[in-house]
């Protein structure tokens, strides 16, 4: 009789701003492995330092209960000041990655084809101003609000920030500084907008909240190797990026799950 394929639970839960941060892994491995940065390397520090291949970019995740976890900086370029970008401790990593995703592009879309407004995608899933004549965007929900600061004339940062619904205590902040390029703030609303479930597995799978009218989770036994495979396609699927194909093949089918819902 042929054992019995190793299975692990997995919460799929939504919306996926809620589910709690994630395996750092999801971006730093590929950032490193795909994408060429560099990293140090100090046992006695608690933090992940990250250098990309020109040197312009740093990405520190450092865990800090009083700021924010992520923090990227950008150095000055011949047509913009340095900017930053920074995240909170429970971003979910998808959100995260969807920004660093982008940022290393090495053929970032042509114009037009994606948003350049960061505002666009939230207005295409039906998010609203939070009150007559007040700035920014909030979701259907009132768990995600989105606000540049300054004026047209003269515009300011980005701030995300995800709660548990109004008047609430947030559960984590994204904020971009005024100089980031727009296509990647639209990167991370466009992410922030996606309806599919953020998959959380283990120690990962502690949500900001239980409240079952905010959060739906969704637990289901997945293969074992279909998980751990996850990290390893994204890892080649944006090396690919970077490899010129003279033709592209047949588009690659996912594997068949032995998965129970439950």
């Amino acid at each position: 009789m042929a054992p019995t394929p190793e299975t692990v639970e997995v919460d799929f839960i939504t919306p996926r701003h809620l589910a709690g941060g994630g395996d750092p892994a999801w971006i730093t491995v590929p950032l490193h492995r795909a994408c060429g940065w560099s990293h140090g390397n100090d046992p006695l520090m608690p933090r992940v330092l990250l250098s990309s291949r020109d040197q312009k970019a740093l990405l520190r995740l450092e865990p800090d209960p009083d700021g924010q976890w992520w923090t990227l900086h950008h150095a000055a370029e011949a047509d913009r000041p340095a900017w930053y970008a920074s995240f909170g401790a429970r971003t979910p990593v998808e959100l995260i990655a969807a920004f660093t995703d982008a940022l290393t592009d090495p053929a970032p879309a042509p114009a037009g084809s994606t948003p350049s407004d960061p505002y666009e995608p939230l207005r295409q899933n039906a998010w609203q101003p939070p009150a007559i004549g007040a700035d920014g965007l909030v979701s259907p929900d009132k768990t995600a609000y989105v606000q540049r600061l300054g004026t047209a004339q003269e515009p300011g940062a980005w701030f995300v920030t995800a709660s548990l619904g109004p008047e609430r205590k947030p559960v984590w902040q994204a904020r971009f500084g005024e100089h980031t390029p727009a296509r990647l703030v639209a990167a991370f609303t466009t992410a922030l907008t996606d309806p599919h479930p953020a998959a959380r597995t283990g120690s990962l799978r502690s949500l900001p909240t239980r409240d079952p009218g905010v959060v739906t989770r969704r637990t289901t036994d997945v293969l074992a190797v279909h998980v751990a495979a996850a990290l390893e396609e994204r890892v080649h699927a944006l090396a690919a990026r970077h490899t010129v194909q003279t033709a592209p093949g047949p588009p690659r089918q996912p594997p068949a799950r032995n998965s129970r819902s439950r």
